[in-house]
C-alpha cells in the first residue's frame, strides 16, 4: 500500500485542538456532533428508526468497499445506537486511505432499489476530499473522482438525494467546486455542507445546530420534487398526504440562500413513507474513517 495513504495527518490541527477527529473522550468529536444534530433533527420523524450504517476508509475498504456497523449488516435502531456503534468501532480500526465516495453511493443504490424505490437521503460525513495524486493534471480526474462522479450520475436515475458533510479542517476546495465536474445527471442530487465552516460563527450554539441542519437538508424539497417529475419514485408516493408546516426562523443566518425568510416545508406521510423537509426517514449515516 502506498505510503502517502497511511493514517499520518491529524485532520482536527485547527478544528478540534490538534485532535484526531476520531479521538473518543468527554467531548464529542466533529463526527458524533454531525450524527447528533442530524439524528435531533429527523429522528423525531422516523416510522421505523432503523438507520443502515457504513464505514469506509480504514486500511480493509481503502477506496472500494464500505463495511457495515453491525456484522450482520443489520441497521442500527435510533441515532443513539449510531453512537454507541460508532464509539464501539473506531478505537480497532486501522485508518487508510485513498478516498472515493463511490463504494457508499453503489451501496446506498442498492438500498434504494430494495426498498422499491422509495425516496432516501445518503448522508456522507467524511474529513478528507476524493484523492487527487500530485501527478494528475488540472484538466484530468484522478480514478477516485472519476469513480466517484460516476456513481453520482449513475445514483440520479434513483431517487436518492446524497449530502456531504465535511468535518476537520479540510481543504474543501475542491468539494466546494465538485459539481462542476460532474456531467449532465438526470437532476442535481449532490451537495456539499461544511461543518467546521458553520460551527466557526460567531453565534450561538443552538444556531449554529439549526444553521446546520438546515444547510445540509435545505436543498432536498427541491429533490424530491425532481424526483416527482421524473417519475422514478415508487408506488408509494402516489398514496402521500400533504400537509403544509414552517420551518424554524434562524435570524441573521445566510446559508444557501436567504434563510432568514420563512421556508415552506411539504411534509409528505404515508405507509412505509414519511418526508420532511422532502427527506424519506430511511436514510443513511456514513462515516469516513481514512486520515485523521
Amino acid at each position: 500500500m502506498d505510503s502517502q495513504y497511511v493514517n499520518v495527518f491529524i485532520e482536527g490541527k485547527v478544528s478540534f485542538n490538534n485532535r484526531s477527529l476520531h479521538a473518543i473522550g468527554d467531548t464529542p468529536n466533529p463526527y458524533e456532533k454531525a450524527i447528533s444534530i442530524i439524528g435531533k433533527t429527523l429522528a423525531p420523524f422516523d416510522e421505523d428508526n432503523l438507520i443502515p450504517c457504513f464505514g469506509f476508509g480504514d486500511a480493509t475498504t481503502h477506496d472500494t468497499e464500505v463495511f457495515s456497523f453491525h456484522n450482520d449488516h443489520s441497521s442500527c435502531h435510533g441515532f443513539e445506537e449510531v453512537l454507541a456503534c460508532y464509539r464501539k468501532i473506531v478505537p480497532n480500526l486501522r485508518l487508510a486511505g485513498p478516498t472515493s465516495y463511490a463504494p457508499v453511493i453503489d451501496v446506498a443504490v442498492d438500498i434504494v432499489e430494495n426498498s422499491g424505490g422509495q425516496f432516501h437521503v445518503l448522508v456522507i460525513i467524511a474529513d478528507g476530499q476524493v484523492t487527487r495524486s500530485v501527478n494528475t493534471s488540472d484538466r484530468e480526474l484522478s480514478p477516485q473522482e472519476e469513480s466517484t462522479i460516476n456513481s453520482i450520475v449513475n445514483a440520479s436515475l434513483y431517487p436518492l438525494s446524497i449530502v456531504l458533510v465535511g468535518v476537520g479542517d479540510g481543504p474543501w476546495d475542491d468539494m466546494k467546486k465538485f459539481d462542476d465536474k460532474i456531467p449532465a445527471r438526470e437532476f442535481d442530487n449532490f451537495q456539499f455542507v461544511n461543518f467546521t465552516g458553520i460551527m466557526s460563527k460567531n453565534i450561538s450554539p443552538k444556531e449554529k445546530e439549526t444553521a446546520f441542519a438546515l444547510a445540509a437538508l435545505m436543498e432536498i424539497p427541491l429533490q424530491y420534487k425532481a424526483v416527482i417529475e421524473l417519475d422514478i419514485l415508487g408506488l408509494h408516493a402516489q398514496y402521500a398526504l400533504r400537509i403544509q408546516r414552517t420551518w424554524p426562523l434562524i435570524a441573521g443566518i445566510r446559508l444557501a440562500g436567504n434563510v432568514g425568510q420563512k421556508c415552506r416545508i411539504v411534509q409528505y406521510a404515508a405507509k412505509g413513507l414519511l418526508i420532511v423537509l422532502g427527506c424519506l426517514l430511511d436514510f443513511h449515516i456514513y462515516v469516513q474513517l481514512s486520515k485523521c
